[in-house]
């Protein structure tokens, strides 16, 4: 029988013990992202739906990065707090209601950055929604738009931003308490950046709505799902305030 380690056993290995690949993991996922959506540049155009579907499979292929990454440590989705099985209700009544008062705690420090943004900078021109008219009396793109956001945005950000980010940076510090607090501050500026497009203000709102949700991760013993839902909740609201403002 041949107990020589296979190439994939010792990546995993190292994975759970080399800092220096550790960091390249990190990397690696943001790395897909960026080669994607730089790769389809070319040929997007000012497309808004197609700008989209390419965010989403760019999402979806970071998704698939740390999951692989997983599997070749050993572990599945329950690391990060992320689990699938069926709930009792007690369970799931439990994580609706912490989704509110979390998803309370984003709407309120996303607020807060607007009021420091606008104190710097005074109070911005009222939003331009008119790159989504695309939404305008259309309700199944409504649906389609809600559907992709969710698994974009309320998912894959949550996966990524919170789970991913703040687990494998605090793994990087030795797990002690405060790694886990630097790893929530670095996954929310890495959150702001991500949404450059926002402008400088957006930026900064994101950022401070991510301090929230990673805080409130940590709180919530690592359950995922609450802020999943609580980030569902604010992109609903996010989408249904442009389907009405371009009607």
């Amino acid at each position: 029988m041949n107990d020589k380690p296979t190439h994939a056993s010792r990546l995993g290995i190292a994975l759970l013990s080399n800092k220096l690949v550790q960091l390249g993991e990190l990397i690696a996922v943001f790395v897909v992202a960026l080669a994607v959506i730089k790769g389809a540049e070319p040929y997007v155009g000012d497309n808004r739906i197609v700008r989209h579907g390419v965010g989403l499979l760019a999402n979806v292929l970071m998704l698939a990065t740390v999951w692989l990454g997983l599997r070749l440590r050993g572990q599945n989705w329950a690391h990060f707090g992320l689990s699938f099985r069926l709930a009792n209700m007690r369970t799931v009544v439990r994580t609706v209601l912490l989704s509110i008062v979390v998803f309370v705690a984003a709407m309120a420090a996303f607020i807060v950055g607007a009021v420091i943004m606008a104190n710097i900078m005074g109070i911005p021109e009222n939003a331009d929604w008119s790159a989504y008219n695309y939404l305008q009396g259309n309700l199944p793109m409504l649906l389609i738009a809600l559907v992709a956001v969710f698994i974009v945005s309320s998912f894959g950000e949550e996966v990524i931003y919170r789970a991913f980010l703040i687990n494998r940076i605090a793994e990087l510090g030795s797990s002690n308490k405060t790694s886990w607090r630097l790893a929530v501050v670095i996954s929310s500026i890495i959150f702001s950046i991500v949404h450059f497009e926002w402008g400088i203000t957006g930026m900064v709102q994101t950022g401070f709505m991510g301090l929230a949700l990673g805080i409130s991760y940590l709180f919530v013993k690592r359950n995922l799902w609450v802020t999943i839902l609580a980030h569902a909740y604010m992109d609903a609201i996010l989408i249904l305030q442009m389907y009405f403002a371009t009607s």
